[in-house]
């Protein structure tokens, strides 16, 4: 059924039957109209003064006080031999011209016809015909049939027609849900085999499924059906993926369509699009509606209220809450919605009973990542030294579409490369494409500022490679990239909590560029703009958030509502304790990181002139420089030391 949908053409003549009719019947006007025009012929003024002086002629009609003259001859004339051609004529008719005459002036042909009447005693007879045409009386009305068409096209263009014919389709179905069907004849391909990792959230809905499936399961216990599920995550994370896997697992009618299909410049049709989506979804119960982002409606309501008066959007979320928990709502309908907004939904659509689940979906761990990777390259012609284990490892804070689009940015550079497989340097090359930017070739740098950005990295290589719970660092780079003009790249530890010291070392690392430039050239630059910036958010968020400050306390002002944007929740002399304590640790951090490089000077020179020889340099060539990290472990060691990495 679905294949014939597909190659059926989308010309359907029931829609265009009314435009043909009309065009027939202007053509039938027209040569009704005109059907004299049509018989009649020109003469000249010879001919006309012959057949008035034969006295042929019966009647002429002068029309609307024009030029033209229709000349009618008489019965007993048409036996004559210059009439039978035009009476032979299937068009001829016996009360029609067959003559058309250009009178000139009226005046002065008037005038001659009355001198001929009286000179040859002629009983033709003439008058004026005030004849008014189909076609002018549509003129006239021309312009208001314009302005109508024109109302009636912007009005379907309003309502999402664009010639689709479904529901919503047209100016007098804009109150119909616009939600796609999928069902027996449209069946979604997509199974939970097809979503990696995600392995706690696949669980939750694989037993709403699991309910639609098999119901006695659950109702002989007692069991009822859940509402709702509301899927909740970062972008990217494979939310509207599970939602697919959904539809094609179910087996039952599935309706999909965005929290914004609901919104229209009409007041009233949320509501009723609302009311007629679950009126589907009733009538083929047992059923799943899945409405993705659903914060374009379901905002808390009373916020942002300009104007004071009826809002649309509210109305709309006032009929959703309605039909997923309100009188009469027995129905074996389950809504599932995805957000990554939760914090600013309504919370009377966040209680139980409308979405008894709340799942979140996080971003992917190790593990998941080497399951995202799994699925991603199925499609694609891999060489033998591809390490998926290791493409994991390296990609610490992807999403799935993040990984989805590296394996298709390394197919498109091995691609451009001419190679008939994808290596694994491409992968490597597409983790710098996606994280840095595109490389810039032509970027014009001076000895001095590439010596200063040399200086700079070497900087932070040679700290994070003495620090403890500094990340291990796996390559460096002075290539110009994106934005920045150089980088450190690091294989950071995957941690669920974070200690006191281990943020100490991060932030004396990332200090480690500026205090090299101030070390070796005793100046320093606007280079280090976005190290300053994370060095700032992390030693605020200890002293305000995490409450990792002696000073300031046990105290956190964060605030997960995110109801503190306008109100200060502390004094004026709390806050210039936070600036201060603030500014303590990152001073302290920045003359720690001097300290280092001053230690290490000798080989912070090595390092800084290899990188202005090499331009990229990797973990191979810092244990030559340093030696042996003495507090490596095992998990880094295993790393591959001369394949680029990003820091995340």
């Amino acid at each position: 059924m679905s294949e014939k949908k597909k190659n059926t053409s989308n010309f359907n003549l029931g829609s265009y039957w009314i435009y043909i009719v009309l065009v027939l019947f202007f053509i039938g006007m027209t040569l009704f109209s005109n059907s004299g025009s049509l018989l009649s012929r020109k003469i000249s003024n010879n001919e006309f003064s012959e057949i008035l002086k034969d006295n042929d002629i019966d009647k002429i009609l002068i029309i609307n006080n024009q030029l033209k003259a229709e000349i009618y001859i008489k019965e007993e004339a048409t036996s004559k031999e210059r009439y039978k051609e035009i009476i032979k004529s299937p068009l001829y008719r016996k009360d029609r011209p067959i003559y058309e005459y250009n009178i000139g002036n009226e005046e002065h042909f008037l005038k001659k016809l009355d001198e001929a009447k009286k000179e040859y005693n002629l009983s033709l007879d003439y008058k004026n015909d005030p004849r008014t045409s189909f076609f002018d009386t549509l003129f006239n009305f021309l312009p208001f049939i314009l302005l109508i068409a024109i109302w009636l096209f912007f009005m379907r263009r309003m309502s999402g027609a664009g010639g689709a014919g479904g529901a919503g389709g047209q100016i007098f179905n804009i109150g119909k849900s616009k939600a796609k069907l999928f069902d027996e004849n449209t069946k979604v391909k997509t199974t939970f085999k097809n979503v990696a990792g995600l392995e706690g959230a696949k669980e939750e809905v694989q037993e709403i499924v699991d309910f639609l499936k098999n119901p006695e399961k659950y109702t002989k216990l007692g069991g009822k059906i859940p509402k709702g599920a509301l899927l909740v995550g970062p972008p990217g994370t494979g939310k509207t993926l599970l939602a697919k896997a959904v539809a094609g697992e179910a087996g039952v009618p599935f309706f999909s369509l965005s929290g914004s299909d609901f919104v229209e410049m009409f007041v009233g049709v949320g509501a009723s699009r609302v009311r007629d989506l679950f009126k589907q979804a009733k009538q083929k119960s047992p059923s799943i509606i899945f409405i993705d982002e659903i914060d374009a409606i379901g905002r808390a309501r009373g916020k942002n209220s300009i104007t004071g008066s009826n809002d649309e959007r509210e109305n709309t979320l006032n009929q959703l809450l309605t039909e997923m928990d309100g009188f009469g709502t027995d129905t074996n309908v389950i809504v599932l919605a995805a957000t990554n907004r939760a914090e600013i939904l309504d919370k009377a659509l966040m209680r139980a009973g409308r979405f008894d689940r709340q799942i979140y979906v996080d971003l992917p761990d190790l593990h998941e990542r080497r399951e995202i990777f799994e699925v991603h390259i199925k499609s694609l012609k891999l060489a033998d030294d591809v390490k998926l284990d290791f493409l994991a490892q390296q990609t610490p804070g992807f999403s799935g579409a993040d990984i989805a689009n590296l394996c298709n940015e390394a197919a498109l550079i091995a691609a451009r490369n001419d190679k008939t497989a994808i290596h694994h340097q491409d992968f490597m090359d597409a983790v710098d494409r996606i994280v840095g930017g595109l490389e810039k070739k032509n970027k014009v740098i001076t000895p001095k500022e590439k010596k200063v950005i040399a200086y700079h990295e070497a900087g932070h290589a040679t700290v994070s490679w003495m620090l403890k719970h500094a990340a291990p660092l796996v390559k460096v780079t002075i290539v110009p990239r994106g934005q920045s003009l150089g980088a450190a790249w690091y294989l950071p530890e995957e941690r669920k909590i974070v200690q006191t010291e281990q943020m100490l070392d991060e932030m004396c690392a990332t200090m480690g560029g500026r205090a090299a430039e101030k070390l070796i050239f005793d100046k320093i630059s606007t280079g280090a703009l976005s190290d300053l910036e994370k060095v700032t958010k992390q030693a605020r968020a200890m002293v305000t958030v995490y409450g990792l400050n002696e000073e300031v306390g046990n105290v956190t002002y964060y605030d997960s509502s995110g109801n503190d944007s306008f109100v200060k929740p502390y004094s004026e002399e709390t806050a210039k304790t936070i600036d201060e304590e603030i500014s303590k640790i990152i001073e302290g951090q920045y003359k720690r990181a001097i300290e280092i490089l001053g230690q290490h000077k000798d080989k912070l020179d090595i390092l800084a002139e290899k990188l202005l020889e090499k331009e990229v340099i990797f973990k191979d060539d810092l244990v030559e420089i340093f030696g042996k990290r003495p507090f490596e472990t095992k998990d880094t060691e295993q790393a591959n030391s001369e394949v680029e990495t990003p820091e995340l």
